[in-house]
């Protein structure tokens, strides 16, 4: 399960399993949890599922992912190999 970073009590990662699925990233904080799809194209997220996230939550994943995007993107290539 390689983790990409860890920032503000969020861990964001995927699993080693996943490399036939489009590029994506998970955040998981105490119980929270949730999972987003990342456009390179578009430069742009969309969440596929949130568990146990507030509003403050996902404002803050959310901008997490988008200020670390092209190193989410890098470490998920380097992992799997180029998919953009």
């Amino acid at each position: 399960m390689p983790t990409v970073l860890y920032l503000r009590g969020w861990r964001f990662h995927f699993y080693s399993n996943e490399g036939n699925e489009p590029i994506h990233i998970h955040a998981q904080k105490g119980d929270s949890e949730c999972k987003y799809w990342l456009d390179v194209e578009s430069y742009d997220i969309r969440e596929a599922y949130a568990y146990r996230l507030s509003r403050r939550d996902t404002r803050e994943v959310r901008k997490i992912i988008l200020q670390h995007f092209d190193e989410i993107v890098d470490a998920w290539n380097t992992h799997f190999g180029s998919q953009s």
